[in-house]
């Protein structure tokens, strides 16, 4: 069955973007219609920081565009209109509480992206959102750079603006699937390389199995090719039976992703020990030694590492843990302290885009009015949050912006 209605808007996906984006029109009067291919909306924000939901932090405005990079002023307008605080009282508005219990990352207070999800549904509700689940679009339909509506498998709706808030590739099982991005190329948009960001990396070597009982606080990596050494990321960091994992790699996958398509492997160094340097690890060892003379080498390198890891770079310098320090030839010695400054470990690959929380790449930034989140290209088409080719690290980055480029493509609407 065919039918068809007139809207002000339509918004494709309900995600963080979309809901709020028809929440945002819907306050400024205008006719919304919400559609989603999956059963519910907010699938993959459901999932978001382990279900905790880390909605925003709390860094300036400028702080936080700059860790996007050099697109990030491209959030400008969109955070001049909806920054952190104005977000937390958005949410307080709308009855979720929320706290920053670390000084900087947001959550609502019972730390469930499930009162988020239901906070936004039921002021869609409110504000007479029309809402359709398993509406899997086909088609934006336009004429002379105009939108006329769209069709999707089994209905035709008119509108004279669209809203494409259709998130990345990441997480295909909760409804990723590019679609936006195939709109937009319809309608003459350019995509850039798509490539997945935010999740674990595989390495060749295979020691790191055996330190997965521990979790590396303040871990430097960088990556080992000259041409890329400017690249850097610094977190926690955790060990896997394949590769590593933890906030540290999560963030730097973004950068790691893209150059394992150019290159077979990506070598990178770690720093482990806090920052320390090769003289600051030789001073700590010699005195480690001095207080202790009797005891074996691998007692002063867990005075820096856990146990497993500490074995682990012992062997990779050659040196036998039982064996006295000051017995160590220098050579030894010096590959030690090497290896403790800068470990290297060699990425050799990922999952792919079903483990990737973010994807990196999408819409091109320069068809996009930063000032309106509307299309260059077609009037009345408008984009917001993943779809766009700008992505964060961890810590509540992508959710804010996806939020508020949601407000600001709904407020700002023709």
């Amino acid at each position: 069955m065919n039918l068809k209605k007139e809207y002000d808007l339509i918004v494709i996906g309900g995600g963080a973007a979309g809901m709020m984006a028809a929440i945002t029109a819907a306050r400024e009067k205008k006719s919304v219609l919400l559609l989603e291919k999956l059963s519910q909306i907010g699938a993959k924000l459901k999932a978001t920081g382990g279900g905790r939901c880390n909605l925003t932090n709390t860094l300036s405005n400028e702080d936080f565009m700059a860790k996007f990079g050099r697109d990030g002023r491209f959030m400008q307008d969109a955070l001049a209109e909806l920054d952190h605080k104005a977000l937390v009282d958005f949410f307080s508005k709308i009855g979720v509480d929320t706290h920053a219990p670390d000084g900087f990352r947001v959550f609502p207070t019972s730390h469930s992206s499930s009162t988020i999800i239901s906070a936004l549904e039921n002021e869609m509700k409110n504000l007479h959102v029309e809402v359709i689940c398993s509406q899997k679009v086909e088609q934006i339909l336009h004429s002379d750079n105009h939108l006329n509506g769209l069709k999707t498998q089994n209905n035709t709706f008119g509108a004279s603006n669209v809203i494409v808030a259709t998130g990345g590739l990441g997480y295909p099982a909760l409804g990723a699937e590019g679609d936006g991005y195939d709109m937009a190329k319809d309608l003459g948009h350019k995509v850039t390389e798509l490539s997945p960001a935010m999740m674990p990396l595989r390495t060749k070597e295979e020691w790191v199995k055996n330190c997965r009982a521990d979790t590396i606080a303040k871990v430097e990596m960088k990556v080992d090719i000259k041409k890329h050494a400017k690249l850097r990321a610094n977190g926690d960091l955790i060990f896997t039976k394949s590769g590593i994992r933890g906030p540290v790699v999560l963030d730097f996958a973004r950068e790691i992703t893209p150059l394992l398509s150019k290159y077979s492997e990506v070598p990178i160094l770690l720093n482990l020990t806090k920052g320390m340097n090769e003289e600051q690890l030789s001073k700590h060892l010699k005195n480690e030694a001095a207080k202790n003379p009797h005891v074996e080498t691998l007692k002063h390198v867990c005075t820096l590492l856990p146990e497993p890891l500490s074995i682990e770079i012992l062997n990779l310098a050659e040196i036998n843990p039982k064996e006295i320090y000051s017995k160590i030839a220098g050579a030894k010695k010096a590959k030690l302290i090497s290896l403790l400054a800068w470990t290297p470990l060699t990425v050799t690959g990922h999952d792919g885009f079903k483990m990737a929380m973010i994807t990196r790449g999408g819409i091109n930034l320069k068809e996009i009015n930063p000032k309106t989140m509307q299309s260059k290209i077609v009037d009345g088409l408008y984009f917001c949050g993943e779809v766009m080719n700008l992505d964060g690290p961890c810590g509540g980055y992508n959710l804010q912006w996806s939020f508020a480029s949601g407000y600001l493509a709904g407020k700002l609407l023709k």
